[in-house]
This record gives structure tokens, sequence and C-alpha cells, in this order.
């Protein structure tokens, strides 16, 4: 392993040190693969987490949030002000030694929030059990980074951390299609011009993981990072919420201070219950939820108590929530609201993309 070590160490110090611009972009797209693939290989020859060290959490709600953030940053405070948890706290580090669930219900929504224990500089490296940690992480739908006030630089080391296991936070999935071939090459198709790769520099990073005859389709702008993370297909993206807890703990102003230095998204006193409506609002807007109103044949819609569902669900999804049965069952649906083109259309796909507050009549056979 301390091959691998010193190698994936010489390669980042060499990244580091080279100034990028024109001249150097392929360089460094290269030097990018092979430390990508140096991680792989290191990674391969780890052994696996041992049964019973792992943490086993059983999704429930419409969504799942994990609170992530050094130990004592006070994501247990949290968890209990946002939902009827009883995580047990105190003033000392590392009081949360396993996943604690809690209930966040907000908008008509169910929302699941994990107190998970602190992770520190090394997590994905095994520091404190913190690839187990991270790997919780990995099943969530959306992550709350949690910054205490006194300790603005722990952002940097959490948000490196998280990269290290393939998270990518508040990014989405690029529209890039690889297509391993048997002859021919390397041959690339593009529908937007490329800033930030050659032709040369994508072939060279694709050459690297060893693929050497691909068509490969680039429907979006993209950099080589984004261009390793396709061909390695093992990264998760998802949303994430910058937290700065805490605040009760400096003056108003230099808390405004440290967010807009960090990049924050809201400041929260869980403590004095400061921030919480707002952290509850951005938590249900980021995790894209719509709300879904059920009509049965012949009777009037429920308006009271909407189906959660999440942006671009088709009715097949709705379907599939109800019941395991309903997609098989399906002869139509009518639609009234914003997705359909007039009132009560009547549907026979189950393709068709809901939007939000919009009525839904399933039909049946």
């Amino acid at each position: 392993m301390v091959e691998y070590e010193s190698g994936i160490k010489a390669l980042e110090e060499e990244i580091s040190n080279t100034k990028y611009n024109k001249r150097t972009q392929h360089a460094i797209g290269l030097l990018k693969a092979k430390l990508a693939r140096l991680r792989e290989q290191q990674e391969n020859r780890k052994k696996s987490v041992k049964k019973g060290e792992g943490y086993s959490v059983r999704r429930s709600g419409d969504a799942t949030v994990i609170l992530v953030g050094f130990p004592s940053v006070g994501k247990s405070t949290l968890l209990n002000a946002l939902t009827n948890a009883e995580s047990k706290t105190a003033a000392y580090e590392f009081t949360t030694l396993d996943v604690i669930p809690g209930m966040l219900e907000y908008g008509h929504a169910k929302i699941q929030i994990l107190d998970v224990p602190g992770i520190v500089r090394g997590a994905s490296d095994g520091t404190g059990r913190g690839k187990e940690v991270l790997s919780v992480m990995r099943s969530a739908d959306m992550a709350l980074i949690m910054v205490e006030v006194s300790h603005p630089e722990h952002l940097h080391v959490l948000l490196n951390e998280i990269k290290n296991t393939n998270i990518r936070l508040n990014q989405h999935k690029p529209y890039v299609k690889i297509k391993k071939t048997t002859k021919n090459g390397i041959r690339i198709g593009k529908t937007v011009k490329l800033r930030n790769l050659t032709d040369d520099t994508i072939k060279a990073i694709l050459k690297e993981f060893r693929i050497n005859n691909a068509d490969v389709l680039i429907r979006e702008e993209i950099n080589d990072d984004q261009l390793i993370d396709i061909i390695e297909e093992n990264k998760i993206y998802m949303p994430s919420v910058i937290v700065l807890s805490k605040a009760d703990t400096v003056s108003h102003e230099k808390a405004e201070q440290i967010k807009r230095e960090i990049g924050a998204e809201v400041i929260v006193s869980a403590q004095e219950h400061k921030g919480l409506e707002e952290l509850k609002k951005l938590i249900f807007n980021k995790l894209r939820l719509i709300r879904i109103f059920l009509k049965q044949p012949g009777k009037e819609a429920d308006m009271e108590i909407p189906l959660i569902m999440h942006t671009n669900c088709t009715i097949r999804d709705v379907c599939d929530k109800l019941h395991r049965d309903f997609v098989g069952k399906f002869r139509f649906a009518r639609i009234w609201g914003a997705s359909s083109k007039f009132p009560g259309q009547k549907l026979l796909s189950l393709e068709h993309v809901l939007l939000d507050k919009d009525v839904l009549e399933i039909h049946l056979r």
C-alpha cells in the first residue's frame, strides 16, 4: 500500500504545482487520469469493511437527508430541533456512536434525517470509522454539511473527504455517452464547443483507463474531472446545503461575515431555535419534491393530503409508489393541472411527466 500512497502524493503535488493554462491543460488532464487510476487500484487492494463494523440504515419517508460534520458541531442538537428524535447529546466530542434517525414533517412531506458520527480529516481513508459513515451518505438523497461558526476552516476538509468518497455535491451527471467498440479507435462527437478539453486530451484520458476504441458523444460543457467521473462510473450526485451552526456563540455580524466567506446558505442556532424554518424550506426545495393530489374516479380529489414525489416523476413512478401491482393493471389516467393540455386530459401512457400540484386519477383493469 505504501507504493500507492507515495505515488498518489507525488501526483497530487505535481498537479498542485502546475499552473493551469492552455499550454498545460493536456498535461494536467493526463495527470488527473493517472491519479484517478492509482486511487482506484489502491482501493481495490484495500480490504473491505469487516461484517458488523458498518452502519445499517433502513430508509423511510419520502426522502433521506444526512447530517455531516466534525464531532461536536451540533448535529445531534439540530436533529432534535428538526425532528422528533431523541439523540443523546453532551458537551464533549464523539457523543454520537451510532446512526440516529429522526423524521422531519414539512409541506406534507416526511423527510428522514440521519445523525451519524462526526468525521475528521482522513475519514475517506478510514480514520475514525469515516469510511462507514461516508458509506451511509452515499445512500442518502441529500446532505446537510454542518460547519461550526468558530471553525470555518473545517468546510474544506469536509468537502475534500466527501469528494474522495466519490460523492459529487450540487452537481448533475453530465450528458456524456461512452460506448466501447472493438475497432476504429476513439471517435468523438460533440454538440457543444468544449473550452476546457481538446480531443487529444479526451483520447489521452480514455487511453489511461485502457479504453482504446470507443464512440464518445458529449452534449454539454465538461472538464477533465467530469470526464474522469463519467469513465469511472462510480459517482453519486446529490444536492447539499452548507449550514453554519452554533450561531449563538458569536455576534450576528460575525456569523454573517463567516457565512459569506465560506458560502454557507443558512445560519442556525439549534439551542435557540433560530434559522430552523429557513433550513426546513431549503431542505424541501433542494430535494426537489413535488405534491401530487390523487382523485378516485367519480369522487372529488383529496386536496388535503398530497402524495409526495420527486421532480420529473411519471405516472409510472406514482403507480409504483402506491402499489406494486398498479403498473400491470393500469388502463389510463386523467390529469388536471400544469402538466395537462386541458382539464381532465386522458392519458394512456405511463411515461407522462407530472408537475407540482397536479391532480391525478388512475383507472385500473
